[in-house]
């Protein structure tokens, strides 16, 4: 039986979501990967520190904090067999183990911009991880390279299904007044 991971896509009002729009003209300027619905075991290459975007690196996100909760997002779906699952699962494990060895790629910015490849050692703009990734498991990149992706190409990967749009904070909101509901007792009278 086939598994599902999600892919978020986020426009926050931070200066480099800000001027990574203007160089993009999109509006989702970063893209994180999760495991369950609810978004909790959510990750990306980011900020580490919610007040400094000049600190970052690999990252468990927190759909609810400041900088996220007020975010627009995208959330695609994204059928998986058990196998890359798995292996997503397993290489996520690898970077919460290491993540103090890894950097944000603020030179492959630059680099997606020149559309020069800057392969610099232990470190990951958001959606060259995701890529990254993706194509680690044999998940195609439409032809391109993970060095070039940006967060909006992941709207045009035909085994992605959107499955909602508008702010985070209210999909959160409806998807633990959902999950309540379901764990309410039912009585028989």
């Amino acid at each position: 039986m086939d598994k599902v991971v999600y892919i978020v896509l986020t426009e926050t009002k931070t200066l480099l979501s800000r001027a990574i729009h203007l160089y993009t003209q999109h509006h989702f300027t970063h893209v994180s990967i999760s495991f369950d619905s609810e978004l909790k075991e959510m990750y990306s290459f980011g900020r580490k520190r919610e007040k400094n975007p000049f600190i970052g690196g690999f990252v468990h996100e927190n759909p609810s904090s400041n900088l996220l909760g007020e975010a627009n997002c995208a959330i695609y779906a994204c059928s998986v067999t058990n196998e890359q699952y798995t292996l997503l699962k397993n290489s996520i494990q690898y970077y919460k183990q290491f993540k103090d060895a890894y950097k944000y790629n603020f030179i492959g910015l630059f680099g997606v911009m020149c559309r020069l490849k800057v392969k610099r050692e232990n470190a990951f703009f958001c959606s060259q991880f995701i890529a990254t990734l993706f194509e680690q498991v044999g998940l195609s990149l439409c032809g391109r390279s993970p060095f070039f992706i940006k967060p909006n190409d992941f709207m045009d990967f035909p085994y992605l299904t959107l499955i909602y749009e508008g702010k985070i904070k209210h999909y959160i909101c409806d998807n633990e007044r959902n999950s309540k509901q379901l764990s309410l007792p039912y009585f028989i009278a």
